[in-house]
């Protein structure tokens, strides 16, 4: 199947109010896991690499070209995305391979350079047709900048989209980086004053620290793409632990890695439909009565 626009996958998530998945590519092994848990369960997708990941491959087009034909040569609805790059001449050769949207993460910097670099760089992917995603200021716990008690600014939020022109925007909303213990409890009367505030969907970063319910309860108050990577990562890292346990001897990579990327869709399949069941009509009410109270 052809590659599917992330924008295509988000707008159409926003406006039956389920999650837009987005999971993270670490290797190979963690793509075809993915791919085989949107097959699975016939649900879009979206693949994301970050620019952490393409540091580890030692550059851009090898894992994201493989990234690229496994999307294409899906039965499932799959885009493909780059997550968190700070490096504009990633965004440059990102599009330019043929990924469809790009997080352009200019965080770190100070609010009007933020502004700057976002507003030009979204200017050139979407002279070209892509998608773009920024972050107003660093989420929690992204560096150890933030603790998670950080939270976006509705109109600070507003601000920053109209001056940049950006598609999505990540908030911060109490959910942190790199988390292993699903605990986090999110600030769902802050996420529905920001989905009524912005006219572009709401991204949340570091959802592995999130439980299915509150997850689904971000999602009924307005949240839209939901990315995980480190608990599909803990996951893999899992399964490998208790294979080689079990076989001490064991020296055939593929004798691990194999049931190591079939925990992966499993998981990610069950993911997939948590993020994809409808919210209930009480449960959007309760959403939007707090916006208007």
């Amino acid at each position: 199947m052809p590659l599917v626009p992330t924008a295509s996958i988000v707008d159409t998530a926003r406006a039956a109010r389920v999650g837009a998945a987005a999971f993270n590519v670490i290797h190979l092994e963690t793509a075809e896991a993915l791919v085989a848990a949107a097959e699975r369960t016939g649900l879009p997708l979206i693949l994301q690499i970050s620019e952490n990941c393409i540091r580890y491959h030692g550059s851009l087009l090898p894992i994201t070209r493989a990234t690229l034909a496994l999307a294409e040569g899906s039965t499932a609805r799959i885009a493909v995305h780059l997550d968190h790059l700070t490096d504009s001449e990633l965004v440059h050769q990102g599009i330019t391979a043929g990924v469809g949207s790009v997080m352009v993460d200019a965080s770190a910097l100070p609010y009007e350079q933020n502004v700057a670099t976002t507003a030009a760089l979204t200017a050139w992917c979407h002279e070209r047709g892509a998608f773009v995603e920024a972050e107003l200021g660093e989420v929690g716990g992204k560096d150890g900048v933030h603790a998670p008690g950080v939270r976006t600014d509705p109109a600070e939020a507003l601000a920053f989209v109209r001056a940049t022109g950006v598609d999505a925007l990540a908030v911060a909303v109490g959910s942190s980086h790199a988390m292993r213990e699903r605990t986090a409890e999110l600030d769902k009367e802050l996420i529905a004053a920001l989905r009524t505030a912005l006219p572009v969907p709401l991204v949340l970063h570091g959802s592995s620290g999130v439980p299915d319910d509150e997850l689904r309860r971000a999602v009924a108050a307005g949240m839209t793409k939901i990315n995980i990577s480190t608990h599909l990562v803990s996951v893999f890292t899992g399964s490998i632990r208790r294979t080689l346990d079990a076989d001490p001897a064991l020296v055939d990579s593929r004798k691990y890695l194999k049931p190591a990327r079939e925990a992966v869709a499993q998981e990610a399949a069950r993911l997939l439909e948590v993020l994809n069941t409808p919210v209930t009509v009480p449960t959007l009410q309760t959403a939007e009565a707090t916006v208007r109270g």
